[in-house]
C-alpha cells in the first residue's frame, strides 16, 4: 500500500501533491486514489508534462469526496462515468505467403538453449523484462537512424497483449524491425546477436553505444522458458521491405516464410506452457512490468492502457532534478514518508559505468534497520531494466542505510543472483561506490558540520560497523574519516575527527589517544585521564558503546597508532618513564611505609592480582587497575556468558593494582592494617572494587551492597 500511494505521488504534480497529502488520512477506508497527471515521455522517448484533471476520491457508494485544483467538497456522483480510450496496435492481420524453410540451430546453439531456457534466469518472469528490453533496443536503433539519416518521426512504442484463452503472451515494438537474413542469423544463434553488430558498427560513436545492452540473442531466448512455440512476425524500417514470420518449438529446427499484413517492428507471440499460464493473466503481467520495467524510456501498453509513467532521474542530469522531485523519488523507491537527509547523486563513465542516486533518510534508524538481517534497500539496474529489487552485493553490508537506485549498462542482465554474488563486475562497481559515498558524507561534514553531528548521531553505528567488518586497512582508515568523538582539548559537546586531533598533534608524537567511558564527566573525573594529564596529551573520549571495540579493530589511522589511555600507562611502566609525585614526600608514605603496606596488600589480594605498585600519576584518585589490553579484556568480559568471580577474572586479566601514596585512603589504610585489620579488610577490598568498576571490568556492583553497608556502619559508629 506504501509503494502504491508513493508512486502515485511521484506521479501528480505540485497542486495535486499537496491535495493527496490531505487525503492520505482515507487510506484503509474503502476509498481508492485515481491520479489525472502524471510527469511522462512521449512516444519517441521526451519527457512529457500530461495536462492535469481532477482526481477524485470515490467510495463504493455513489458518494464521495471530490477534488478540484486545490479544494475538496462532498458531493453526489451523478454523472456517467467516461469511457476509458484503449490505444493497442496488436492485431491478427498476419498471413503467410509461400512456403516455409526450415533451418537447424547451430549446434553449440542448441546446447546454449537449454541453459538459457533452464539454467540461466532465477526466476521465470524475466523473460517479460527481457523481450521489453529487446523492444527498447529495437526502438533506440531507429531512433539513431532517424537521427542521422532523417525522416518522418514515427510513434515509438511497445505494446503487450495477453489472451487468457488462448494462453498466449504478445509483445510488439515499432523499432527497427528484422528482414529475413537477420530472423536467421539473430535468431538461430545464441552467440550473435543484431544489438552486438550494431554496437561494433558504431563502436566509434559513444552516444549510440553507451544506449544499447546488446543481449538481444540470449535475452529472446528466455522465451522458451515458458512457452513450448514462439512465433516472430518482423518488417524492417527499410524502405519497401517485406515481412516475415520466423517460428520455432525450441526442440533445434526453426522456419521461416515471408508473410503480408506485417507491421513495421517486431512481434512476438509466446504459446505458453501448461505450467506457465499466468502470464497469459493481464494482472500478472502488469505486476511483473511494474516490478522491472517501469522505467523504460518508451511508452509501454499493457491491452491497450498505458503502464510506464515514471522517469528515471538517475538517468537525468542532476541539475535538471528539482527537491521536490528528488523528495517523491525517495518515497517511492524508500517506500517511507519522510524525505531524504543527504542525495548523492552519482554519475561515471570510468572505470564503469554507473547513473545512481542515493539517499540517506530523515527518519532515525530504528532497531530493524541496525539489524544486519535487514539487507539492502538499494536497486539495481542495466539501462533502466531492472536486475534486483535488493540488491544484496552492489554495496558493503555497512552502507544498507542507504536508500536508491544503481544503474549500470556494464552488468548484463542475465546475471543471476548466485552470479551476482560471484561476479568480479560487481565487486569493482560495489568497491566504487563505497569510495563515492565515503567521499561524500566526508564533504557533508565540512560543508555543514552540525548537520553531519546529527547525522553521525542517528548513523554512526553503522560506520564503526563498517570498520570491524571491513579487512583491508586502507578502506577501515577511508570510512575512520567520519568518525567523531568529543576531546580533551575542546568544549563539552563540540565533536572532532581523527584527521583534526592528527593535524593538532605536537612535532613527533606518534600516538592517537581515547579513553573510553559512559559520559564526559566520568572521563574527566578517570584515574586513567588524571594520569594522561601529566603527558599533557589531548584525548579523545569514547561514550558509546561500540566506540572501544571500533578503535582496536581500526589500529592506527594516518600511520598512528591508536592507543587508550590504560594502555598507554601500563607502557610507560615497560618504558620506565618518570613522572613527578602529584604531591611533596611530606604528604605521601615514606619508602619504607609504602614496602609495607604493599606487602600487606599483596598478601591479601593475593589471588585478584598479579601485581600491586606506587604510581606517581594519580592526584586525586587513590588506586588504579592496569592492563597491558584493558579494552579488549574489557569485550572479552562483555562477550562471556557466564558471571566469573573476581578470582577468576583476575587469572584471565592479570591485573596490576597501583596506588597513589598521597592520598588520605591510602594513608589511612595503612594505619588500619596493624590497629584495626577487620577494617582495613573491608577498606581494601573496597578501594580494589572501585579501581575495578572504573576501569570497566567489574559490571555488576550488587556483591559489594553488603560491604559498603558495613563502611557506612563503621562511618556513623562515632557519631
Amino acid at each position: 500500500m506504501i509503494r502504491s500511494l508513493n508512486l502515485l505521488k511521484y506521479s501528480l504534480n505540485v497542486s495535486q501533491r499537496a491535495q493527496l497529502r490531505l487525503l492520505s488520512s482515507s487510506r484503509g477506508t474503502g476509498h481508492r486514489i485515481v491520479p489525472a497527471a502524471f510527469i511522462g515521455v512521449d512516444t519517441n522517448g521526451r519527457q512529457q508534462l500530461h495536462q492535469p484533471r481532477p482526481f477524485r476520491l470515490w467510495s463504493p457508494s455513489c458518494s464521495g469526496v471530490s477534488v478540484h485544483h486545490g479544494s475538496y467538497s462532498t458531493q453526489q456522483h451523478t454523472e456517467p462515468a467516461e469511457e476509458e480510450t484503449l490505444h493497442n496496435i496488436i492485431t491478427d492481420t498476419e498471413n503467410v505467403q509461400g512456403s516455409f524453410s526450415k533451418h537447424e540451430f547451430q549446434a553449440e546453439t542448441k546446447k546454449l538453449l537449454d541453459i538459457v531456457a533452464r539454467s540461466l534466469y532465477s526466476e521465470k518472469e524475466v523473460f517479460i523484462r527481457e523481450l521489453i528490453s529487446n523492444g527498447s533496443d529495437a526502438l533506440e536503433k531507429l531512433r539513431h537512424r532517424m537521427i542521422t539519416a532523417g525522416g518522418d518521426t514515427a510513434p515509438m512504442e511497445i505494446h503487450l497483449q495477453t489472451d487468457s484463452a488462448k494462453g498466449t503472451f504478445t509483445i510488439q515494438d515499432t523499432g527497427v524491425g528484422m528482414n529475413k537474413e537477420d530472423l536467421v542469423s539473430n535468431l538461430g544463434t545464441i552467440a550473435r546477436s543484431g544489438s552486438k553488430a550494431f554496437l561494433d558498427a558504431l563502436q566509434n560513436q559513444a552516444e549510440a553505444s553507451s544506449s544499447i545492452i546488446g543481449q538481444f540473442g540470449v535475452g529472446f531466448y528466455s522465451a522458451f522458458m515458458v512457452a513450448d512455440k514462439v512465433e516472430v512476425y518482423s518488417q524492417s524500417a527499410e524502405a519497401d521491405a517485406p515481412g516475415y514470420k520466423w517460428s520455432s518449438d525450441g526442440s533445434g529446427v526453426f522456419e521461416v516464410a515471408e508473410a503480408s499484413g506485417v507491421r513495421q517492428g517486431t512481434k512476438i507471440v509466446l504459446h505458453l506452457k501448461d505450467d506457465c499460464k499466468e502470464f497469459s493473466s493481464e494482472d500478472r503481467v502488469k505486476e511483473v512490468v511494474t516490478k522491472y520495467s517501469n522505467f523504460v524510456s518508451f511508452p509501454i501498453f499493457l491491452n491497450g492502457r498505458r503502464l510506464n509513467t515514471l522517469q528515471a532521474l538517475w538517468m537525468m542530469e542532476p541539475k535538471d532534478i528539482s527537491e521536490w522531485q528528488h523528495e517523491e523519488f525517495y518515497r517511492y523507491v524508500a517506500q517511507a514518508y519522510d524525505k531524504p537527509r543527504y542525495t548523492l547523486h552519482y554519475r561515471a563513465d570510468a572505470p564503469l559505468n554507473i547513473r545512481s542516486i542515493f539517499y540517506v533518510p530523515e527518519m532515525k534508524p530504528s532497531m530493524f534497520d541496525v539489524s544486519r538481517e535487514m539487507g539492502s534497500s538499494v536497486a539495481l539496474y542495466s539501462r533502466k531494466v531492472l536486475i534486483q529489487t535488493k540488491a544484496t552485493d552492489i554495496l558493503p553490508k555497512w552502507l544498507r542505510f542507504l536508500r536508491g537506485v544503481v544503474d549500470s549498462e556494464d552488468i548484463p542482465l542475465n546475471l543471476s543472483r548466485e552470479l551476482l554474488q560471484e561476479s568480479a563486475l560487481i565487486r569493482k562497481l560495489r568497491d566504487v561506490l563505497q569510495q563515492r559515498v565515503i567521499r561524500f558524507l566526508l564533504d557533508q561534514s565540512k560543508k555543514d558540520p552540525e548537520k553531519y553531528a546529527r547525522f553521525f548521531e542517528d548513523y554512526g553505528l553503522f560506520m564503526r560497523e563498517g570498520i570491524v567488518t571491513t579487512a583491508e586497512q586502507s578502506v577501515k582508515e577511508d570510512i575512520a574519516k567520519l568518525l567523531r568523538f568529543e576531546s580533551s582539548a575542546l568544549p563539552a559537546g563540540q565533536q572532532t575527527s581523527l584527521m583534526e586531533y592528527s593535524s593538532r598533534m605536537k612535532a613527533g608524537t606518534r600516538n592517537i589517544y581515547y579513553l573510553c567511558a559512559p559520559n564526559r564527566h566520568l572521563a574527566e573525573h578517570s584515574p586513567y585521564f588524571e594520569a594522561m594529564k601529566q603527558k599533557d596529551m589531548e584525548v579523545l573520549f569514547c561514550f558509546e558503546q561500540f566506540d572501544e571495540l571500533t578503535l582496536l579493530h581500526l589500529r592506527e589511522f594516518d600511520r598512528k597508532k591508536l592507543i587508550s589511555a590504560e594502555t598507554d600507562i601500563v607502557v610507560d611502566h615497560y618504558k620506565e618513564e618518570k613522572f613527578q609525585d602529584s604531591k611533596p614526600a611530606s604528604e605521601r608514605l615514606s619508602s619504607e611505609q609504602a614496602e609495607d603496606l604493599l606487602a600487606w596488600m599483596r598478601n591479601a589480594l593475593v589471588q585478584r592480582v598479579t601485581n600491586i605498585k606506587v604510581t606517581p600519576r594519580l592526584d586525586t584518585h587513590p588506586a588504579m587497575i592496569t592492563v597491558l589490553e584493558m579494552g579488549a579484556a574489557r569485550h572479552f568480559l562483555r562477550t562471556q556468558q557466564l558471571a566469573r568471580s573476581s578470582e577468576e577474572r583476575a587469572q584471565i586479566l592479570q591485573p596490576t593494582l597501583e596506588i597513589n601514596t598521597g592520598h588520605d585512603l591510602i594513608k589511612k589504610l595503612h594505619a588500619l592494617k596493624d590497629s584495626n585489620p577487620e577494617l582495613a579488610q573491608l577498606l581494601l577490598e573496597q578501594i580494589y572494587d572501585n579501581a575495578m568498576i572504573a576501569a570497566g571490568l567489574n559490571e555488576d556492583p550488587r556483591p559489594m551492597i553488603s560491604r559498603l553497608n558495613q563502611l557506612l556502619t563503621r562511618a556513623l559508629e562515632k557519631h
